[in-house]
């Protein structure tokens, strides 16, 4: 599948979360400067359908687009209508799973026991989510005994540890708030910073 091979290349997985959707294509453009090409807009954002169906024409070709937050079929059927090619959770749902692959989408469900991580495996997740991210010590945990699940762990990342959690068997990430910070607004110097950060991380996640 090519978007999963994308994902297992280019390994990082910017999170927008709650930006004004006049905002989204600007901060897209920063992080696609910075080296980002694989962007996850959660359902929970405002308009998310039609930021990711708009993102996904004006960057096409350069960037993948993702749905995150999907909490049920319809939702995962309504995100990829909209042009969404991977989909994240922050649970889960055997259903969303199935819904997702059939529709020749990415599953990416977020889980954090190994009965969770192992259960969405089983379900048929093309990677699991862990969430919350802790610390590399209980990723290398989880690898053990299921060194065949592809894990990528979100929240907390910074360039600092993601070396760490790639030590410790993590072979994605998903990186929200420590990347993208939230701002009053969406200047011109605020998306300078931006395309600096995403570089900082892009470097962290290279061979």
């Amino acid at each position: 599948m090519p978007t999963l091979s994308k994902i297992m290349e280019h390994r990082l997985i910017a999170i927008i979360r709650g930006l004004a959707p006049a905002d989204v294509q600007a901060v897209a453009e920063a992080l696609y400067a910075g080296g980002i090409r694989l962007l996850e807009v959660t359902l929970n954002s405002a308009d998310p359908l039609t930021v990711i169906r708009q993102l996904s024409e004006a960057m096409s070709g350069r960037m993948i687009i993702g749905a995150g937050t999907v909490l049920d079929p319809q939702m995962a059927e309504a995100a990829i209508a909209a042009g969404a090619r991977f989909l994240l959770s922050p649970v889960v749902d055997a259903d969303v799973i199935r819904t997702t692959k059939a529709l020749g989408a990415v599953s990416i469900p977020g889980a954090y026991t190994p009965t969770e991580i192992f259960a969405a495996h089983r379900a048929g997740a093309d990677l699991v989510k862990v969430f919350p991210a802790t610390t590399p010590a209980y990723i290398r945990g989880i690898a053990g005994p299921f060194p065949y699940i592809p894990l990528l762990p979100s929240g907390g990342l910074t360039p600092e540890n993601i070396p760490d959690y790639r030590a410790a068997g993590a072979v994605a990430f998903g990186v929200g708030s420590t990347l993208i910070e939230k701002a009053d607004a969406i200047t011109p110097a605020y998306l300078e910073r931006l395309t600096e950060r995403a570089a900082r991380f892009v470097a962290a996640v290279a061979d």
